[in-house]
């Protein structure tokens, strides 16, 4: 599981299953079986368009209803969350910390993808009171 922070303290988690999803939609999109696009009646969302009936039941092992439930999840709640939180801190610190956060983000990828070679998925983070050097 990765943790990824919301915008009001929240924490939302991205799973396995969520990878593998996401990873089954790239394929669906390359392939222009599935494209994203932007709906603007009332608040504005992305959707999935294209034909996904019984081919996306079976590509997704799931229903249609559980392909658009992934979909909103990921999509219109984490990924534009994500965006709403860098938006508001931005506005508040503007854009000089961008870059060192992008350090940051790339440094936990690799780190994550390191400890997935190995076995070992979990990164630890110090205790209270526990100097860097232990």
């Amino acid at each position: 599981m990765v943790a990824i922070s919301g915008f009001r303290g929240s924490t939302m988690k991205l799973t396995v299953k969520d990878k593998e999803f996401l990873e089954r939609l790239k394929s669906l999109l390359e392939s222009k079986d599935l494209a994203i696009e932007l709906k603007e009646d009332g608040l504005k969302r992305l959707v999935l368009r294209q034909n996904y009936g019984d081919k996306i039941t079976s590509y997704f092992n799931m229903t249609r209803q559980g392909v658009r439930w992934r979909f909103q999840r990921l999509f219109n709640e984490i990924y534009v969350s994500s965006y709403e939180t860098i938006y508001w801190l931005e506005s508040l610190f503007g854009t000089e910390l961008r870059q060192k956060a992008m350090e940051i983000a790339s440094e936990r990828v690799e780190l994550r993808k390191k400890a997935q070679k190995i076995g070992r998925f979990e990164i630890y983070r110090r205790k209270k009171g526990q100097s860097a050097s232990k």
